[in-house]
């Protein structure tokens, strides 16, 4: 590893530190750099580099292993009514997320559906 690399490296765990410290203190960014002697373009500066430094860190997605397992089944015949339309037939949660299915959902929208919610995070 060269020089440059190591001083690269250095700058960032050091101002990784002072993000921390700045976010933990309570303070405000403004508050915090005066009473640190650290200009705010600096301290902005920084935070970008570190949050993309964070992002590169991240492991990429990879399609293939994040494919949707087909599934099959039929839909039920059935009559809807006034009061089955606005009762869903399907609930599914996932954190801040929430999936109603009626059954007059047809197939198709089930599956594109199915499709995006593989992308929520």
């Amino acid at each position: 590893m060269d020089t440059q690399k190591v001083t690269q490296n250095y700058r960032l765990n050091k101002w990784t530190q002072l993000i921390r410290e700045c976010r933990s203190s309570g303070q405000t960014v403004t508050a915090w750099c005066a009473e640190h002697n650290i200009h705010p373009s600096s301290y902005f500066y920084w935070l970008k580099r570190v949050r993309t430094a964070a992002c590169e860190a991240l492991p990429a997605l990879q399609t293939e292993t994040n494919s949707i397992v087909p599934i099959s089944f039929s839909l039920p015949q059935v009559n809807p009514t006034a009061t089955d339309s606005l009762t869903p037939a399907i609930v599914v949660r996932l954190d801040s997320v929430s999936l109603e299915i009626h059954n007059t959902a047809s197939l198709d929208l089930i599956e594109n559906t199915l499709r995006a919610l593989q992308h929520v995070r």
